[in-house]
């Protein structure tokens, strides 16, 4: 399986498509196995790495799901609760009980006013996906330094694999505290230098559309990095 390893060009799945046989590997994320195959479950381009065979999506949409760690823009305050953008198809509402500050009834935008961006985890998605934040939990706050960037969800898995080997390079490169949310969003906190650098890494990588290349875009990048000296 040679189009999804070092380099190769990847090759391009549908849902239902064989891509090969299990022949004692694993399957990762956008795949099954159905008898003596492995299947495509979504559109995107095949990977192998280190045994585990995934399908990386060629666009991904952020879902809710219970547990999520996410930044969320606030849109809307209302007397009791705030409405927030989660950069996806549905809204995230955060109850006053569930906030982390004490809130008098009307006094929300005290705490939390339009566009402040929150730190906060899911804590439901009912059966119409009406979805309820938290931010009753460790580390979970209002994010008032620093900036949030777009990466597309995709990548999420790339910067997570092998102890979040990729993650621990940004923060290293840019010399900033960062934060990587599952919705697509990355807080970052440091000089305007290193947020700089995450910006226009970022857009490349968003330009280039594949997980796959994150990697190699992060490397041609690096030479240029506030902090290359010490990475």
């Amino acid at each position: 399986m040679s189009q999804g390893q070092n380099g190769a060009e990847l090759r391009l799945v549908t849902p239902g498509s064989a891509i090969g046989p299990t022949s004692g590997r694993r399957v990762g994320t956008g795949a099954l196995i159905q008898g003596d195959e492995i299947i495509a479950t979504r559109v995107g381009h095949v990977r192998e790495r280190h045994g585990t065979v995934s399908v990386d999506p060629v666009a991904s949409c952020y879902m809710p799901r219970s547990g999520d760690l996410v930044i969320g823009t606030v849109i809307e305050a209302r007397s009791n609760l705030w409405f927030l953008d989660i950069n996806g198809p549905f809204q995230a509402l955060l109850p006053m009980s569930l906030a982390p500050w004490k809130v008098e009834f009307g006094g929300t935008r005290d705490h939390a006013d339009i566009n402040d961006s929150l730190l906060m985890r899911v804590q439901e998605v009912d059966e119409v996906q009406n979805v309820v934040a938290t931010m009753k939990g460790i580390g979970l706050r209002r994010l008032a330094e620093g900036a949030v960037l777009d990466i597309d969800v995709q990548h999420n898995d790339a910067l997570r694999a092998e102890g979040a080997g990729l993650l621990k390079r940004l923060r290293d490169l840019s010399d900033c505290r960062l934060v990587l949310a599952d919705n697509g969003r990355l807080w970052a906190d440091g000089d305007a230098a290193g947020i700089d650098w995450l910006r226009s890494l970022l857009r490349a990588v968003a330009a280039a559309g594949r997980s796959d290349r994150f990697e190699a875009i992060l490397d041609a990048h690096a030479a240029n990095a506030p902090n290359q000296g010490d990475a």
